[in-house]
C-alpha cells in the first residue's frame, strides 16, 4: 500500500513549479509508483492563460475549486470549468487553459509522469524526464 499526504508532499520534492508561471503541480503517484498512471494534485494560478498539447500523454481533469474554461484549438469551443467539472483530454487535444480564480485541480496522466516534467515549447510533456525520488 502506498500513503502519502498532500501537505507534506508539498513541502517536499514533489511539488514542481512551472518556469513560466501559470501553475504549480504536487505529484502525488509517479511512474516509479507502478501503477500505470500519475495522480497529481495542480494549482492553476488565477490570470492564466496558456496553450497545451499534451502529444504523448491522455490526461483526465477534476475541479476541486476555483474558476476558468477549456477552449479546444481545433473547434474553439469553450468549456466553463468550476468545482465538480471533469474535462479528459482524450484525443490528445490541443486546448487552452484559463484560470479567472485560482484552481485547484485533480489531474491523471497516462502514461504516468517520472515527476520533473514541465511544459515544453509545444505545450506537451516529454515521455521521459527526471524522476522524482520519495
Amino acid at each position: 500500500m502506498i500513503v502519502r499526504n498532500l501537505e507534506d508532499a508539498e513541502k517536499g520534492n514533489r511539488r514542481i513549479v512551472s518556469p513560466d508561471g501559470n501553475w504549480e503541480s504536487t505529484r502525488m503517484l509517479l511512474k516509479g509508483d507502478k501503477m500505470g498512471f500519475s495522480f497529481h494534485i495542480t494549482t492553476i494560478y488565477a490570470g492564466a492563460d496558456f496553450g497545451i498539447h499534451y502529444q504523448n500523454h491522455l490526461e483526465s481533469v477534476y475541479c476541486i475549486s476555483g474558476e476558468g474554461e477549456v477552449e479546444t484549438v481545433e473547434d474553439g469551443v469553450v468549456h466553463p470549468i468550476k468545482p465538480g467539472t471533469l474535462y479528459i483530454l482524450d484525443k490528445n487535444d490541443k486546448h487552452i487553459l484559463r484560470a479567472f480564480k485560482e484552481m485547484k485541480m485533480a489531474c491523471v496522466f497516462n502514461p504516468p509522469l517520472s515527476g520533473k516534467e514541465v511544459h515544453n515549447a509545444e505545450g506537451a510533456y516529454e515521455l521521459e524526464a527526471e524522476a522524482v525520488e520519495g
